[in-house]
């Protein structure tokens, strides 16, 4: 097949970042392998993208010197550093129209020139920050892409955690709509990824060109079946993520302390945060504090070592968009337990995990310590979730094939080719 001429619109996309610049670098990457990529990115994002050494086409830098001062240091001083806070997503609004305004401007000649055949916006991910792009190319001459694309799940009741970490600008999202640029994106949109069932809800009305597939990803290197040994014959559990409200961790803890008063089992957490301190008391109070271990934030390597030791995630977070580490988990070969619900409860299923319906927390608590057990003492079971988490991961989950299925995307816009079945793992209400 002929390579296509795409501009990706990544303003953030960084390879030594985390999160969405990480994964958006990512999948550009693997596009590039692919097709003739020009990465769009902002200067703060140049030196680490030059240093990837990634096979882009081309890299184009939007130079904002005064605007990215602006938002550096309200990023630090106002926020504090917090990439999570959805204040900070309402923040951004005018920060990400001055970017692609100016991408517009630097790229517009080229573009009319007929030099790319679509552009396709992978930053940022969360669907309330609206493209003018797709406004400025709604006549031509090339298509507009956008996606993937998450957000939008709610808080669920019934959970402290999520009470406990819910902002109060989450109530004004659904006015995101009357922003400038928010309706003429996805009526002008060619054709929409969304990155979740939650997301690919949001946008029925546009249900005749959306996709799901999800934003997360894992590099095929990822998924070698060469394991590190457990020690001593115990369960090996695992957490890894950030030490806030709504991961819940705590949930983990309490459902294990079971077997790791038994001596069956032990458990890493790995990450740091304002929660650190409550479940380091937790531990004490359940009288688990030997079989766990606090190892605070590690570098990606060092805790996909770990992850690659363990025998089971357990990951019960209750508002999670993606959950890379899921995606990893699997890749590497450690049992997924997660919550139904976001990103984990679309990627997790029978065959490779087990997810967990959200109705309270003592209703978790419970259904997580029966899989606990029933895993510590069914090591055949264990084995048959971990093969095929790691044949699902480099079947369905890597960069290289999210590639070749945004590919078939794009090859469907541009009338290229017959349009993709891609629906989302659980149809819900638009409600």
């Amino acid at each position: 097949m002929s390579r296509l001429r795409i501009i990706v619109l990544a303003p953030d996309a960084n390879p030594e970042s985390i999160t969405g610049p990480l994964l958006s670098f990512r999948q550009a990457e693997a596009l590039a392998q692919l097709h003739d990529v020009t990465m769009v990115i902002r200067s703060t994002a140049e030196g680490a993208v030059r240093r990837a050494s990634a096979p882009f086409h081309a890299i184009e830098v939007v130079r904002m010197p005064l605007i990215e001062r602006v938002y550096a240091w309200s990023f630090r001083r106002i926020f504090k550093s917090d990439y999570r806070s959805q204040a900070l997503t309402a923040f951004g609004y005018p920060f990400s129209i001055a970017f692609e305004w100016y991408a517009w401007r630097q790229l517009r000649k080229r573009i009319l020139c007929g030099e790319f055949d679509v552009v396709l916006r992978l930053l940022p991910i969360v669907s309330v920050l609206p493209s003018p792009f797709a406004f400025f190319l709604r006549n031509g001459p090339i298509p507009f892409v956008i996606g993937p694309l998450n957000g939008g799940l709610p808080w669920p009741s019934g959970f402290s955690q999520a009470e406990n970490q819910k902002e109060w600008v989450s109530g004004l999202r659904s006015f995101y709509r009357f922003l400038p640029f928010a309706r003429a994106t996805y009526a002008n949109a060619a054709a929409i990824v969304a990155g979740s069932s939650q997301t690919y809800a949001e946008f029925a009305s546009h249900r005749q060109k959306v996709f799901f597939l999800p934003e997360n990803g894992v590099t095929r290197s990822l998924c070698d079946p060469v394991r590190t040994p457990g020690r001593n014959g115990r369960l090996e559990l695992i957490f890894v993520g950030a030490l806030v409200p709504y991961k819940a961790c705590d949930l983990a803890l309490r459902a294990a302390a079971p077997l790791l008063k038994g001596d069956l089992a032990c458990f890493t957490v790995v990450g740091d945060g304002p929660e650190r301190d409550r479940l380091e008391q937790l531990a004490e109070s359940l009288e688990v504090e030997k079989a766990v271990s606090f190892c605070g934030t590690l570098s990606h390597e060092e805790a996909l070592r770990r992850m690659r030791s363990a025998d089971v995630l357990l990951f019960p977070s209750v508002r999670e968009f993606g959950g890379a580490v899921v995606f990893e988990a699997l890749g590497v070969g450690a049992v997924p337990v997660v919550a139904d619900f976001g990103g984990p409860g679309d990627i997790v299923n029978s065959q490779v995990g087990y997810k967990i319906p959200l109705f309270n927390e003592s209703d978790m608590v419970s259904r997580m310590e029966k899989i606990l057990g029933e895993l510590a003492e069914n090591r055949d079971c264990l084995e048959a979730l971990r093969r095929q988490g790691m044949c699902y991961a480099r079947e369905f989950l890597t960069w290289d094939g999210k590639a070749q299925t945004l590919t078939a995307i794009l090859r469907w816009v541009l009338r290229r080719g017959p349009k993709p079945n891609l629906p989302p793992p659980k149809m819900l209400s638009s409600n």
